[in-house]
């Protein structure tokens, strides 16, 4: 997916994943893969349910 979308020129990916217990092993997954949390986007709400994260390409 990163390399697919370096090569339309994306300059960012944005995701969302779950904040609870469940989901440690995606965020670190994604974590290890140059994502870092960020602010809700593109119409979502803060959520204590949601983990948002971002990666600049």
């Amino acid at each position: 997916m990163v390399a697919q979308a370096r090569e339309r020129g994306i300059r960012s990916l944005w995701l969302e994943t779950g904040s609870e217990d469940a989901f440690i092993s995606a965020r670190a997954l994604y974590a290890s893969e140059g994502f870092a949390p960020c602010r809700p986007f593109e119409g979502y709400a803060p959520d204590p349910l949601s983990t948002f994260m971002t990666r600049e390409l």
